[in-house]
């Protein structure tokens, strides 16, 4: 069965224009949802708005936008004037320059796409795609849609283009705003982790691998559900925190060995000050679960 396109396009480069098609590359009906029902009569609840200054229900024909220019103060907007701040839709994926496919680094990369070529487009558009590959460049473009302009990038895949929506320097954190702690990085420590890096390495990624195993389990439980039957919670043990010795755990990991001190360390070693933390955080320690 043939995908369909979520919308149409025009791409175009130098004086070329190539009518496109945009396709999702995932699909959202992997994702497993519940409704919240009422628990007397089984019936969908719907959302309502409610307004906590005059204790009601308000209804959509009474609602308006506005924007928070300072704490609790708001300018509010007809919807004429919110039509005049969007971005024109002009369904035009304009390219500005082609750089090196690698040098965009993957922080960037928010959102990916296949592109089709539309009824008439189909030479200018695998013209595009093996120039891209010939010379290991992609394109970044502006694509204004739906009230938004987007920065996007468009790169090569087979024979054919992938659009990658990509987000804007001011949309990414600074890592400098990850506190990293302090850690010495010894010379023997390193040599055994490079060496248990090289014993799982592979020469390619090979995605078909790999499964959702969580999804598979609660699919079989919801139906477990609809054929009549009980879903019952094994409790599991908390893993245990322990300061690990980092050479003893390497060594371990090499020798694919079981002493328990591998497996205990799990992919982060916790110190004894993340543990008190975590033990005087209930309410931390509940949300990340």
């Amino acid at each position: 069965m043939s995908a369909r396109p979520i919308a149409t396009a025009t791409l175009s480069f130098g004086l070329v224009s190539v009518p496109v098609k945009l396709y999702s590359t995932g699909e959202p009906g992997r994702k497993i949802s519940f409704n919240w029902l009422h628990a007397k009569c089984g019936t969908r609840l719907r959302q309502r708005y409610y307004c906590p200054k005059d204790g009601e229900s308000v209804e959509r024909d009474e609602m308006i936008k506005g924007y928070e220019f300072a704490k609790e103060q708001y300018v509010t907007f007809k919807p004429e004037e919110l039509k005049a701040l969007e971005e024109q839709g002009s369904q035009s994926i304009d390219i500005t320059e082609f750089v090196p496919a690698d040098e965009v680094e993957r922080i960037y990369l928010d959102r990916p796409y296949y592109l089709g070529p539309d009824k008439g487009g189909e030479r200018a558009y695998r013209l595009l795609s093996a120039a891209l590959q010939k010379t290991g460049r992609a394109a970044i473009a502006k694509y204004a849609t739906r009230g938004k302009q987007y920065l996007v990038m468009v790169r090569p895949r087979d024979e054919g283009l992938i659009l990658e929506q990509l987000l804007y320097p001011e949309e990414i954190r600074s890592f400098s705003e990850v506190p990293l702690g302090e850690g010495e990085v010894k010379e023997q420590e390193l040599e055994l982790a490079v060496q248990l890096i090289d014993q799982a390495a592979t020469e390619e990624f090979r995605p078909e691998n790999y499964r959702d195993e969580v999804r598979e389990r609660v699919l079989a439980l919801i139906q477990q559900k609809v054929d009549g039957e009980e879903i019952t919670h094994a409790p599991t043990e908390e893993p245990k925190t322990q300061i690990i010795d980092l050479m003893a755990a390497l060594k371990a990991s090499l020798a694919g060995g079981d002493d328990g001190v591998a497996e205990d360390s799990g992919l982060e070693a916790e110190t004894a000050e993340s543990t008190a933390e975590k033990k005087s955080s209930p309410r931390r320690r509940k949300q990340a679960s």
